[in-house]
């Protein structure tokens, strides 16, 4: 007759857990749940999310397919006047003349008149809050002469920054059917916005700013209304549809996504928090 040694109740137990999390796998190694991404929004629809830390891509779909920026255009706009800015060529203070070509320009825009001038600063606000055509086509010919001039400066500036699948024809993103970029170009410049200027990328916390006693108000929705979210820009054309670029950081942890081809502002904006909700936690914490 066999006699057993009794088992400590402790020992017993953590026999028993090994022995459930054992049958629990198909080989030696755990199984690891992956995130699942919300639907594609429309057939107009790319997107990417970058971990802003270490580069790597959390989540793409059709991250290389050629799609239009639409306003996200501006962002590039954006950059060449904050390059000015931190090489000294002109102050927040410099005013911006406003052409008759630039007054023409159709909404969203300020509404200004020919002759009539704005500052750097100002330039900056109603890009970042309002997406102004009318200052986007100012601002263009004012450091390339002219739309198409300043064209060649984005073009050139894509290429430095790795930006392959880019093509700017006018520096607002009203339609052009060669105007051309990608999720994951939109990205890369996004990266390149916080990353080159610190000094400047303030700018894109505002939601509002006052021009000459009137408050004007921006439509990014998730500025201030999401946690950790502080920028970038929105965008829609009938042939874009609805687009977003945002940076967010939060506990360490950063990242960058874009969102293309939403069939509403509503659906691209909730579309965007759910990718946020769903990777951000994934990024890794920088120091």
């Amino acid at each position: 007759m066999l006699h057993f040694a009794p088992v400590p109740l402790r020992r017993f137990l953590a026999l028993v857990l090994a022995a459930v999390l054992l049958a629990g796998c198909t080989s030696t190694t755990l199984k690891v749940s992956t995130p699942v991404a919300p639907p594609p929004l429309s057939e107009k629809y790319a997107a990417i999310v970058v971990d802003a830390h270490s580069g790597q891509v959390l989540y793409q779909y059709g991250a290389d397919t050629p799609r239009h920026p639409a306003s996200l255009t501006k962002m590039m706009t954006l950059y060449l006047l904050f390059e000015g800015l931190r090489d000294r060529r002109f102050a927040e203070t410099t005013p911006i003349p406003v052409s008759a070509y630039a007054a023409a320009r159709p909404p969203t825009k300020i509404g200004f008149r020919a002759g009539e001038t704005l500052s750097v600063e100002e330039a900056i606000l109603s890009l970042v809050v309002k997406s102004a055509n009318d200052v986007a086509t100012a601002v263009a010919e004012y450091l390339g002469g002219s739309e198409e001039g300043f064209a060649g400066v984005m073009n050139a500036k894509a290429r430095q920054l790795g930006m392959a699948s880019t093509i700017f024809r006018n520096p607002h993103g009203l339609p052009d059917s060669a105007q051309i970029t990608t999720a994951r170009d939109m990205a890369v410049l996004s990266l390149a916005m916080r990353r080159d200027f610190a000094q400047y990328y303030r700018y894109f916390g505002n939601k509002d700013f006052i021009y000459r006693g009137t408050t004007i108000r921006g439509h990014n929705e998730l500025v201030g209304s999401m946690p950790g979210v502080d920028g970038l820009k929105t965008g829609y054309i009938r042939a874009s549809g609805f687009n977003l670029a945002t940076s967010a950081q939060a506990n360490g942890r950063s990242v960058v996504a874009v969102v293309l081809g939403g069939n509403t502002a509503k659906e691209r904006n909730d579309h965007m928090r759910q990718l946020l909700e769903i990777y951000m936690p994934l990024a890794s914490r920088g120091r």
